[in-house]
């Protein structure tokens, strides 16, 4: 048992999930490092700890519905709650020249179990522990690419994006994200979606002009708010300016 605040971080072994992980880490609280592969995961939670971080290993494979409630049983036993779920795996996929045309379902599928159908398992499960804590917060790792209003815009720099599954997985996303804030609108559980901006991560051959760092922080302050925070929102970078604050759907 713990009596610090527990996160537990999907995908926390690296790129901003690891970074997500130090930064909550060095705000007092206990990490729990979800992977599916557990050398990885190890590795991750060897580097927390050099660096001073109370991060330990939780195996999750979060498209496997059976890994996933194996995990929150483990949590539920060792720590009988949990305070903050990031939900931060996540992957990107696209077809030929990523045209809507060129779109096959098995990618689509792919993106989907990951980005979309992950969440909800996870969520699910976790829930109940995050139901006990004090005020319970969950952190969707979205992304602007999900938000319908700035890619249907001809002067937004998301204009050329044309790739269906993983800009499509962002905003069914965002929508999941609305509806577990309505659901638990009248509890201290706060639900919102996080836009990291274009982070140079693995995800994308570290392509990005931002840090994976500066992408955590979005994360973290959505995983702090105070209580009765904002919730239901999609938050974070704002390309336009450089600055942060929240998106449109």
């Amino acid at each position: 048992m713990t009596t610090t605040p527990l996160a537990l971080v999907t995908g926390g072994n690296r790129g901003i999930g690891y970074a997500t992980a130090r930064q909550l880490a060095a705000r007092g609280m206990t990490v729990l490092v979800g992977a599916r592969d557990a050398d990885r995961g190890a590795a991750a939670v060897a580097a927390l700890r050099d660096g001073g971080a109370d991060a330990r290993p939780l195996p999750l494979e979060v498209t496997d519905p059976v890994s996933v409630a194996a995990a929150a049983r483990q949590v539920e036993r060792e720590y009988g709650r949990l305070d903050v779920l990031v939900n931060n795996a996540g992957i990107v996929r696209a077809d030929g020249s990523a045209r809507p045309s060129e779109t096959t379902l098995a990618t689509l599928r792919e993106v989907y179990e990951t980005n979309v159908f992950a969440v909800v398992t996870v969520t699910n499960a976790f829930l109940p522990l995050l139901l006990r804590a004090p005020a319970g917060r969950i952190v969707n790792v979205s992304s602007e690419v999900g938000s319908i209003t700035a890619m249907t815009d001809p002067e937004s720099f998301l204009w050329p994006l044309t790739s269906v599954p993983y800009p499509s997985s962002k905003a069914a996303l965002n929508m999941v994200t609305a509806m577990y804030a309505k659901e638990l609108r009248d509890t201290p559980v706060r639900v919102n979606a996080a836009n990291p901006g274009y982070c140079a991560t693995d995800f994308n051959g570290h392509s990005g002009y931002r840090t994976a760092e500066q992408g955590a922080e979005v994360s973290v302050r959505l995983a702090t708010l105070a209580a009765g925070g904002p919730t239901g929102q999609l938050w974070g970078h704002l390309a336009a300016d450089d600055s942060y604050g929240v998106l449109p759907w």
